[in-house]
C-alpha cells in the first residue's frame, strides 16, 4: 500500500472509532537553532558514517524536470535525478523533494514555479545517469511530452509522474525541502517494476 493509500486507511480507521479526523489550526514550532559546524568543532557525526548507514535505507529514484523559462537565458527544459521524493499530504495533496543548496538546477526550477516528478521504472537506469551529471544536455536523446498542468518534461517510460506548482521551501541544513502541491498524476502502461538505489547502486 503506498502513503497515500495507508493516511486514506489511517482517517478511515479514525473515523470508525469515532475519534475527529479534521482538527482546529496546527501551531507550528519554533524553528531550532541550527548552524553548521565550525572548522574548530568536531562533527557530531562521521559524515563517511552517515553516508554508509543511510544508504542501507532503500529508496525509489526519480527525475525532477521543469520547462524552460522566459529569463532571456535561452536555456531548454531543466531536470535532475532525485532520491528524497516522499508523498506528503492527502488533503491538499502535497508531496516534496529535496535538493542539495549548491545545486545549479534547482534555480531554474524556482524560476519556473513548477515541476514534475518522473518516478522512474526498474529499466531506466541509463537515463537516470544522464540526469545525475551536472553540466550535460540532460535531455539529448531522451523522450519525453509535457505534462498537463506545468508543461514540464514528462518522460517516456517513466513508471509514475506527478505533476506539481511549489508550495513552499523551507531549509534543512544543506539542502532545501521544496513543497508541491499536486496538480495533476498518472501511471505508465501496465505493472512496471520501480528503479530502486541501494548502498550506492541501483537494484
Amino acid at each position: 500500500m503506498g502513503h497515500a493509500g495507508m493516511a486514506a486507511a489511517a482517517v478511515r480507521y479514525l473515523r470508525s472509532a469515532g475519534a475527529p479526523t479534521v482538527a482546529g489550526p496546527v501551531e507550528a514550532l519554533p524553528r531550532p537553532d541550527l548552524r553548521a559546524v565550525g572548522e574548530d568543532e568536531r562533527a557530531p557525526v562521521d559524515q563517511a558514517q552517515f553516508r554508509r548507514v543511510l544508504g542501507s535505507f532503500a529508496t525509489g529514484v526519480t527525475v525532477v524536470t521543469a520547462p524552460p523559462t522566459d529569463d532571456g537565458e535561452g536555456l531548454g527544459p531543466a531536470g535532475f535525478a532525485c532520491q528524497s521524493f516522499s508523498s506528503l499530504s492527502l488533503d491538499p495533496p502535497l508531496v516534496c523533494f529535496m535538493v542539495g543548496r549548491t545545486s545549479t538546477t534547482w534555480p531554474r526550477i524556482a524560476r519556473a514555479g513548477v515541476f514534475c516528478v518522473n518516478v522512474l521504472g526498474a529499466h531506466q537506469g541509463e537515463l537516470c545517469r544522464g540526469f545525475a551529471v551536472s553540466g550535460a544536455d540532460k535531455f539529448a536523446g531522451v523522450e519525453y511530452d509535457a505534462a498537463p498542468v506545468s508543461g514540464s518534461p514528462r518522460l517516456v517510460g517513466a513508471a509514475a509522474w506527478i505533476d506539481c506548482t511549489i508550495h513552499a521551501v523551507h531549509t534543512g541544513g544543506d539542502h532545501l525541502i521544496v513543497v508541491g502541491r499536486v496538480d495533476a498524476l498518472g501511471t505508465g502502461d501496465g505493472d512496471m517494476a520501480p528503479l530502486l538505489f541501494h548502498k550506492g547502486r541501483f537494484l
